[in-house]
C-alpha cells in the first residue's frame, strides 16, 4: 500500500509544478514593472487595463490607446513591444502587427483598480 501513495503524491507534485508553470494568471516579471508604471501614472479615460491573447502562435499582451490618438501596445509574452494595433491619427495603429491567425482566447489580466 505505501508504494501507492508515494506514486500518488508524486503524481499530484508533478501536476501541480505543471501548473504553476502553466498558470496565466501568472503574470511575467516584465509585466508586473508595466503595471507599476502604469499606476504610478496619473489615471487615463478611460482606465488603463491589460487583456492577454492567446494565439496558435503564442502569447501576447494588449495594451489598449489610453485616449483619441494614442496608440495601443501589443506585447510578445516576453515583453517586446511588437507594434501598436490600433490607435493613432487614423485609428488604424501602425500596420507593423503581425498576422497572428484566429485568437484561441482572451482575458483581462489587469485593470487600473483607481477608475
Amino acid at each position: 500500500m505505501r508504494p501507492q501513495w508515494r506514486s500518488l503524491l508524486l503524481v499530484a507534485l508533478l501536476f501541480a509544478c505543471e501548473s504553476a508553470y502553466s498558470d496565466p494568471n501568472l503574470l511575467p516579471d516584465w509585466l508586473e514593472d508595466l503595471i507599476e508604471r502604469l499606476e504610478s501614472d496619473p489615471v487615463a479615460n478611460p482606465p488603463a487595463s491589460i487583456a492577454r491573447w492567446e494565439y496558435a502562435a503564442g502569447v501576447f499582451y494588449y495594451l489598449p490607446p489610453r485616449c483619441c490618438d494614442i496608440y495601443s501596445d501589443l506585447y510578445d509574452s516576453e515583453g517586446t513591444l511588437l507594434c501598436h494595433p490600433d490607435g493613432g491619427i487614423t485609428g488604424g495603429g501602425d500596420g507593423r502587427c503581425p498576422l497572428l491567425g484566429d485568437r484561441i482566447r482572451e482575458e483581462i489580466v489587469w485593470r487600473d483598480p483607481r477608475g
